[in-house]
């Protein structure tokens, strides 16, 4: 005869259900292995999202003031000119072409030429195509000497800092014009501080 639980249920069937129960659950191995196949597959993401999708930038230096301060962090969407062109007007993330084989510095600037424009400084001022252009980022004229006019080669970009006092901005004023290889992304907002939180 059979034995019975307080709940009702035979020995034997409450055996074979601890049996069973034993048997359906995972091992410490399996749960380790769960786990660090989660853990891999959230770094390699991250790792995706990083290098092809977006990044975080903190700003450095002086040269985009008064648009941007330094210690600002950027987001930076790094996918919009995997499928698009630098526009006129856009804050972009650069390698610093005049590195010369140092630690790769990045840069912050402003796209005010487009492969094909001709960009001049005269008067203190900047023109394109012959055009005054104009700069409502900008809070002084600039105080650096004037430039010939120069033609963008193509599949190049003119970049300046939005800082134009004298020796402000180290910008294509200095190295040139920059390669569309050579630009990282595009800055579109300010993160960080909260109080500043704001497009670009």
């Amino acid at each position: 005869m059979d034995r019975f639980s307080f709940d009702g249920s035979s020995s034997g069937e409450a055996e074979g259900q601890e049996q069973l129960g034993a048997l359906k659950r995972p091992g410490w191995s399996k749960e380790l292995w769960e786990w660090v196949k989660t853990v891999g597959i959230s770094f390699i993401l991250v790792a995706v999202l990083h290098l092809f999708v977006f990044n975080l930038s903190t700003v450095e230096g002086h040269s985009m003031e008064p648009t941007l301060q330094e210690k600002e962090w950027l987001f930076v969407n790094k996918f919009v000119y995997l499928i698009g062109t630098p526009k006129i007007g856009d804050v972009v993330i650069l390698e610093d072409p005049s590195a010369f084989g140092k630690e790769q510095e990045l840069l912050v600037k402003r796209v005010v030429g487009l492969p094909g424009d001709r960009i001049e400084i005269s008067d203190k001022h900047l023109y394109r195509n012959g055009e005054l252009v104009d700069e409502p980022y900008i809070d002084t004229e600039i105080e650096d000497l004037d430039m010939m006019p120069l033609t963008v080669e193509a599949g190049s970009y003119y970049v300046m800092g939005d800082n134009r006092h004298a020796r402000a901005s180290k910008d294509s004023r200095m190295f040139g014009t920059v390669p569309l290889s050579a630009i990282e992304g595009k800055a579109q907002f300010i993160v960080w501080p909260y109080k500043q939180i704001k497009p670009l």
